[in-house]
């Protein structure tokens, strides 16, 4: 297996391990509001959420900065909450004017957050290394792959819960988004670091 496919490999486990389950949420809260015909407007959003991730993956990962792994595992469910949230808060709007700009402000933002929390596993597996363009950029294109293939398979099951099952719109929302919250006050509870 080349380094190329070994980092892409990582990326796409890394979003899809059931056991880090946490960014599965997360990318299921971003893309709770949106129809299966708004999969352009996703892929968007799932790219945002990977250029944040990548950032803050790089730059810790280049010693520019570290902060407390305490820390970050308390504030990725807390990204979490507050977007499922601002879903529930929020999902009349989003019915009726049919977008959501603000999950993509969430998704870039809390990517950055994200990105922190791999970061050092990453950094451990690159050692030294002083150029790790072709790792992050392989990493990161198996984070974007991942996220693309849950967002088709939870987008899926919205669409089949709405034309089969009759499930509206907003109490899909409603439903995902609660679920969601509530995992996500259970992370913070466990994770908190005080």
């Amino acid at each position: 297996m080349s380094e190329f496919q070994l980092f892409f490999s990582l990326g796409r486990e890394h979003i899809l391990d059931v056991n880090g389950y946490d960014h599965i949420l997360f990318v299921i809260a971003l893309a709770a509001v949106y129809l299966s015909t708004d999969w352009k407007r996703v892929l968007i959003l799932v790219t945002a959420f990977t250029i944040g991730h990548s950032i803050t993956l790089a730059l810790v990962a280049l010693d520019v900065f570290s902060i407390n792994s305490s820390v970050v595992e308390f504030l990725i469910p807390v990204t979490i909450f507050i977007t499922a949230a601002s879903n529930i808060w929020r999902r009349e709007q989003y019915i009726q004017a049919g977008m959501s700009r603000l999950n993509y402000y969430f998704a870039l933002f809390f990517g950055l957050i994200h990105g922190m929390g791999f970061s050092n596993y990453l950094k451990g597996l690159l050692g030294g290394e002083t150029s790790i363009i072709t790792q992050l950029f392989a990493f990161n294109l198996g984070l974007e792959v991942g996220q693309v293939i849950i967002v088709v398979v939870f987008m899926g099951i919205g669409y089949l819960m709405n034309k089969y099952i009759s499930v509206a719109r907003k109490d899909w929302i409603l439903a995902i988004s609660s679920a969601v919250a509530g995992v996500a006050i259970t992370l913070m509870i466990d994770t908190k670091f005080w």
